[in-house]
């Protein structure tokens, strides 16, 4: 899926370029707002830890198969997210925004290795896994598109919320697209892996929803 890669960075660029990551900041630093989207933070470093392991330790407990492999792809989603995050980030360097105004800093990339360690930078890292888990779920769940919509509604208040924090909206953006990619292909990989036993055959549901 390379071609979402290239995607994510040509409209990193147009973004960066363009200006609007940087209005987008001055925009978003009234108080009441960033303190309602700070908490996205938290959230978004919490639950990709604990829906998991909840998930897989609920099936292990009712015996119940699916509820464990959703588990194991939300989890395995969620660390080649963080893993493809770092490793952007581990290469880009970007400069994170300050707490408060002052220079522009939308255009500093300190391109090489390790430059801007693997915790701050581009792409958003709890951008990525969030969208990677609700990618997931969503195609884990085409009967019950409520939990799919749930995950996606928690995925973009993380997103929109470290954008208005601790990141850049370019940041986020990329974050977005990378993190569905990972989660629809991670999601589509286990539902075929286990069509025809825990879930239904692709052929099957397509006919059921149509």
């Amino acid at each position: 899926m390379i071609s979402w890669h290239i995607i994510a960075i040509l409209l990193t660029l147009v973004l960066v370029t363009s200006g609007f990551d940087w209005q987008y900041f001055l925009s978003t630093r009234a108080p009441t707002l960033r303190s309602l989207m700070f908490p996205a933070v938290h959230i978004g470093g919490l639950l990709p830890i604990l829906l998991p392991l909840t998930l897989i330790a609920l099936g292990n407990l009712a015996g119940n198969a699916r509820t464990r492999l959703i588990g194991w792809a939300v989890g395995q989603a969620e660390v080649i997210g963080g893993l493809v995050a770092a490793g952007y980030k581990a290469i880009t360097g970007r400069a994170h925004p300050s707490h408060v105004v002052g220079a522009d800093l939308t255009h500093t990339f300190r391109f090489g290795l390790l430059r801007g360690g693997v915790f701050w930078g581009w792409p958003s890292s709890h951008t990525t896994i969030a969208f990677a888990m609700a990618g997931t779920i969503f195609t884990l769940f085409p009967k019950q598109r409520w939990v799919g919509y749930v995950a996606i509604a928690y995925a973009l208040y993380v997103g929109v919320g470290v954008s208005m924090t601790i990141h850049w909206f370019s940041d986020f953006a990329a974050g977005a697209i990378l993190g569905t990619v990972i989660g629809l292909v991670v999601g589509k990989s286990f539902w075929l892996s286990q069509q025809g036993t825990i879930f239904e055959p692709m052929e099957q549901l397509k006919a059921s929803n149509t």
